[in-house]
């Protein structure tokens, strides 16, 4: 049998040869390096299989644009394949509407000029094929997961998916993903060597007056386009729009459009007409300030009420909390912005009234406009009437930057998860929404006045497990019979279930605290079931369910509402007249050109000139808001034998994180009194302080300073201006993104 021998490295020689290695032997291999390299190109040039090439390539050159828009039309059809999961429709789709499918091909043509600036141009067509199929492939894999398709408004919350990829991809999905993108990527560079380079006279003035002319070409086809209804710049339904017009356009226009344009006839004299001179900046009330209510809005991940399916059947009511509420007090179907995805959007309108119809397509107004400049929002109208403003999320504070958004809104307090002892999750990892009562009490106990508390759970976010993960679920669902989808729709329910027992339970609470209250319950959207309109009994996919609690006597009027109408509608209730938008609602809600003009508001808000100020002034110029409630403290530092060290307090979480010296440290958190430090060494003199630490090490509040001497910690006099900067540490990070 043969033996295979390994050659032992000579490791000793290698490094002699570069310790003795002179400036003119590594010039010598470079030149023999580029000598052999033009041997070999040389050679595949006069190759019998490149001589017969050589009349094709000719051709092919000559003919490369034509070449070009086929091989467009060939992505273009591959890319709808991905994104609707189906030959049979992208072939229903190119042929149904061909001149949208030549457009759209058209766009992924005009890309290909810039092949024509570099000698790789195979590897140039070959890099730029990659990018559109992965674009496609991103879209079809999110379609597969909510009902929103992949737009450029995606990619500033890139941070917060990458953040729950555990929740998205099983372990074997994830494997695949890393080992395609790593193949994928092996592939493109091995092209980079092999793809050759174009011999003939490069005229890259010439190329690059064709890429701005290609480019230039599409941007005028555009505008036909859209004046000839074959496409729209409207998306007033995100993912029937992607249908109808394809993906590369759509994508496309979610990178440019956004934001809000001018509308037609802004100026001065128009804001002065639709804000009534600057009377709707007005803050007041018709109630004295003993009869004004708490405010609590709950947005309820996920939710609608799961017997609107019309084919679903259950063991028992799911939501028979929340059934006894829609009974007894002002209820209604709930139009939210968007489907499957976009929690903030919904969020956005009920805390701005501002209507998500007039931004760009798939737009995050959380993610442009609101997490770097302030606005005015239910915080600021209430707290202009002596409210507390208090926001509460079981999930990470730098989720959709919230934290950055919620101080721009003019909230006083933010708590998310990193101040919570979350001891309770789903089977697919989120955290149990029962966390949120007494955070919510707690939050509501930091003020002598009345307060308004925004609440955002998370219990019901998808996705929903199509394997069998609840042994013995309250709820059995029925009238499915994939068994996978059955899987699905009983896991949705039942987490729908707990959400109920929620809300059940904070209502009992909040009766039992005696205040005078006001509660709305809605859902954000609808969850990620491939639900289609003709499912539901209202026939719509836009619209989830609502109700308005309280406990002084409101009169019961079931409505439909929209999202960016429910708060200016709570507050009419409440003879509340405070808020811009939201005054405008109560006054204008009836008018002729309510929508237009409600355009007009938003643009001279947000983009414009802020007519509608100029009287009044600002209501926020600058964020206050604190993340948390309580500071964390330290009681005790203890030397174990080992020589490790524990930590007693009072408020961890499994967000504490200790610092000495400003230097993070290694840690475990036992439970809310107890932390082990394991690879700490202390020393005299040593500052102790244990912070709250969200995404990418965001420091959201610390704690007292404490200084280490003699093997005890000895508590520094407090710094009032320190304290507050602590307070509001995470204000001046750089990154507040989930990474």
């Amino acid at each position: 049998m043969k033996h295979i021998q390994i050659k032992k490295p000579d490791i000793k020689g290698f490094f002699h040869k570069i310790k003795n290695l002179k400036k003119e032997d590594i010039k010598a291999h470079w030149k023999a390096r580029k000598e052999r390299r033009e041997r070999i190109l040389e050679q595949r040039r006069n190759s019998r299989f490149a001589k017969k090439m050589q009349p094709i390539y000719r051709f092919m050159d000559k003919f490369s644009i034509v070449f070009h828009y086929l091989l467009a039309c060939i992505l273009n059809f591959f890319i709808e394949v991905i994104s609707r999961h189906s030959l049979f429709e992208a072939w229903g789709y190119m042929t149904g509407t061909p001149k949208v499918f030549l457009f759209n091909a058209f766009l992924i043509f005009s890309t290909f000029s810039i092949v024509y600036l570099v000698r790789r141009r195979v590897f140039a067509r070959i890099l730029l094929s990659v990018f559109w199929l992965f674009l496609g492939t991103c879209n079809g894999y999110l379609l597969l997961k909510r009902v929103t398709p992949f737009n450029a408004q995606d990619l500033k919350v890139l941070s917060d998916a990458l953040a729950l990829t555990g929740n998205y991809f099983n372990t074997f999905e994830l494997v695949l993903l890393i080992v395609g993108i790593v193949a994928v990527v092996l592939w493109v560079i091995s092209m980079w060597r092999r793809g050759g380079q174009y011999t003939g006279k490069m005229h890259r003035l010439i190329a690059l007056a064709g890429v701005v002319f290609w480019i230039g070409a599409y941007a005028v086809l555009t505008n036909v386009a859209i004046d000839k209804r074959v496409v729209s710049n409207y998306f007033g339904n995100i993912a029937f729009a992607y249908e109808d017009y394809g993906f590369p356009y759509c994508f496309t226009a979610s990178i440019f459009n956004t934001g809000i344009s001018e509308p037609t006839g802004y100026s001065e004299a128009t804001m002065d007409k639709i804000s009534n001179n600057g009377d709707i900046t007005k803050s007041e009330t018709g109630r004295s300030k003993d009869e004004l209510p708490n405010i609590i809005f709950v947005q309820l991940e996920s939710y609608f009420d799961p017997t609107e399916v019309e084919w679903l059947q259950f063991s028992e009511d799911p939501i028979p909390n929340l059934r006894k509420m829609y009974k007894e007090h002002s209820q209604g179907y709930f139009k939210v912005p968007s489907v499957g995805a976009g929690t903030a959007n919904t969020e956005f309108e009920v805390l701005t009234g501002m209507s998500m119809r007039f931004f760009g397509p798939g737009e995050y107004p959380y993610k442009t406009y609101a997490k770097t400049k302030v606005l005015e929002s239910a915080a600021t109208a209430l707290t202009n009437l002596g409210y507390g403003a208090e926001a509460l999320h079981n999930n990470g504070g730098n989720f959709y930057s919230r934290a950055q958004v919620f101080n721009h809104m003019g909230f006083d307090h933010y708590t998310s998860k990193e101040f919570m002892n979350i001891l309770q999750t789903t089977p697919k990892g989120w955290a149990t929404d029962d966390i949120l009562i007494p955070n919510i009490l707690e939050s509501m106990d930091t003020t002598k006045q009345q307060d308004f508390v925004f609440t955002i759970s998370v219990q019901g976010h998808g996705d929903y497990p199509t394997e069998k993960v609840i042994e013995n679920p309250e709820i059995v669902v029925s009238g499915v019979e994939d068994e996978g989808k059955r899987n699905a729709w009983e896991y949705y329910v039942n987490e729908v279930h707990e959400m109920d027992k929620f809300a059940g339970n904070l209502v009992k609470a909040i009766e039992e605290r005696g205040e005078p209250t006001v509660i709305v319950f809605y859902g954000d959207h609808l969850p990620t079931m491939g639900l289609e309109a003709k499912d539901l009994k209202s026939r719509y996919l836009y619209n989830t369910n609502y109700v308005i609690w309280d406990n002084i006597g409101l009169k019961k009027q079931d409505r439909n509402v929209p999202a960016y109408q429910i708060m200016a509608d709570v507050f009419e209730r409440l003879d509340i007249h405070s808020g811009t938008v939201f005054n405008y609602h109560q006054q204008r809600r009836q008018s002729k050109n309510y929508l237009s003009d409600l355009e007009l508001l938003q643009y001279d808000i947000l983009y414009g000139k802020q007519y509608v100020y100029k009287d009044s002034g600002k209501p926020i110029t600058e964020g206050h808001m604190a993340m948390g409630v309580k500071d964390t403290s330290i009681t005790e530092l203890v030397s174990q034998l080992d020589g490790t060290y524990s930590i007693y307090g009072e408020n961890f979480t499994k967000q504490s994180k200790v610092y000495v010296n400003g230097e993070k440290q290694s840690s475990s958190f036992l439970n809310n009194t107890r932390i082990d430090l394991k690879d700490t060494n202390l020393v005299d003199g040593d500052i102790i302080q244990v912070n709250q630490v969200g995404s990418s090490n965001t420091i959201f509040r610390t704690s007292k300073e404490y200084e280490y001497k003699d093997g005890k910690l000895t508590e520094l006099p407090a710094d009032p201006d320190a304290v507050e900067q602590g307070r509001n540490a995470f204000v001046n990070q750089d990154t507040g993104e989930e990474k």
